[in-house]
C-alpha cells in the first residue's frame, strides 16, 4: 500500500521541479554522481556552473581519471571541501580499473568505490538508475521528521528508526520510488526549509505532525556543532589553496600573502599536504604534480 503523502508530493513535484541538467533525460550516471558530490554542503546556485564546465571537460570517468590533479583542483575552484575533488578522481580511476568506466547500478558495488558513502550510493541508484533506494540527505530527513515524527529538525546523526520510517514511506516500485526520493528532497529544498518553512505552500501540510503540534522548537539544538567561517583553519586552508591555484607555486614566506597568521598558516599548509592537496618540492609549495622546473 502506498503511503498517503506520496501522491500529493509527486503531483507538487511535477508542477514545480527545477530544471537542472543532472535531471535531464540525457543525463549520465557519471553526471549524476558528479552532481551529488558537488552538492554536498554546497548550494545548487554555486554548483550549477561548475557542474556544466566539469562535464564539458570530463564527460566520462575515463576522462577524469586521466586528468592532472592540479587541473582538477583548479576546476573545482571555490566549491569548498576540495578533498571531494580528489575523491572523485580516485573514484573515476577505480571505475576505469574495475568497472570498464561505467557506474555500477547496485548500492553494494557503489559503496566499494573510493569516496562513496551510503547517501551517495543510494542517490546514484535512485537518480541515475531509476531504482528503489532509501535516499536520506538533510532535506529528506527534515521533511520526514516533520511529517511523521513532529520534530523540527532531525537529530545530528541518522538513526535506525529514521531509516526504517523512510523505508516504510518509500513506494514499492522502482520508478515511483525514484521519483518520490527526488520529490521529497525538492520539497525540503524549496518549501520545508530549515529556517523559514513555507507551510502554506506545502502539499502535505494537512498531514504534518510538526505543524499539528504547533511547530515545536528543535529538540536537538544543544547537540549541534556550529562553526563560523571567518578566521577558521578552514578559511586559512582555502586562502592558501587559492593562492597556489593562481600563482602555481610559492615559497613558505610567500604564503604570508594568503594568510598572515604564522601558526594558523602552518597548520593549514600541513593539513593541505597531509590531504594530498598540496605538495612541497625543494622548498616550493605547489599543486600536486606541478613542481617548479
Amino acid at each position: 500500500m502506498v503511503h498517503p503523502v506520496v501522491a500529493p508530493v509527486l503531483a507538487w513535484y511535477d508542477d514545480v521541479a527545477r530544471d537542472l541538467p543532472w535531471r535531464a533525460p540525457d543525463r549520465t550516471p557519471w553526471g549524476v554522481l558528479v552532481s551529488e558530490v558537488m552538492l554536498q554542503q554546497t548550494p545548487v546556485v554555486r554548483v550549477l556552473p561548475r557542474w556544466v564546465a566539469w562535464m564539458e571537460r570530463w564527460p566520462t570517468p575515463a576522462d577524469l581519471a586521466a586528468a592532472p590533479t592540479a587541473d582538477v583542483l583548479r576546476a573545482w575552484d571555490t566549491l569548498g571541501y576540495p578533498r571531494r575533488a580528489l575523491r572523485l578522481v580516485a573514484c573515476a580511476r577505480a571505475l576505469v580499473d574495475q568497472h570498464g568506466g561505467e557506474l555500477p547500478d547496485d548500492e553494494a558495488a557503489l559503496l566499494a568505490l573510493p569516496g562513496i558513502g551510503p547517501y551517495t550510493a543510494a542517490a546514484v541508484v535512485a537518480f541515475a538508475h531509476g531504482r528503489r533506494a532509501v535516499v536520506l540527505d538533510t532535506n529528506v530527513r527534515r521533511v520526514l521528521g516533520r511529517l511523521l515524527a513532529g520534530t523540527a529538525l532531525p537529530p545530528p546523526h541518522l538513526g535506525v528508526a529514521e531509516r526504517r520510517a523512510a523505508e516504510e514511506v518509500l513506494p514499492p516500485d522502482d520508478a515511483t520510488a525514484a521519483r518520490w526520493s527526488q520529490a521529497v528532497m525538492e520539497l525540503g529544498a524549496l518549501v520545508c526549509t530549515a529556517r523559514s518553512p513555507a507551510c502554506d505552500e506545502c502539499p502535505v501540510s494537512a498531514r504534518c505532525a510538526w505543524l499539528q503540534a504547533g511547530r515545536p522548537a528543535d529538540a536537538h539544538a544543544g547537540r549541534r556543532r556550529t562553526q563560523a567561517w571567518t578566521g577558521t583553519d578552514r578559511q586559512a586552508r582555502g586562502r592558501v589553496l587559492a593562492h597556489l591555484r593562481a600563482a602555481g607555486h610559492a615559497r613558505a614566506d610567500d604564503l604570508v600573502e594568503a594568510w598572515p597568521a604564522d601558526e594558523q598558516r602552518a597548520r593549514a599548509v600541513a593539513g593541505l599536504v597531509a590531504d594530498g592537496l598540496v605538495e612541497v618540492t625543494d622548498g616550493w609549495h605547489h599543486l600536486p604534480g606541478e613542481a617548479p622546473r
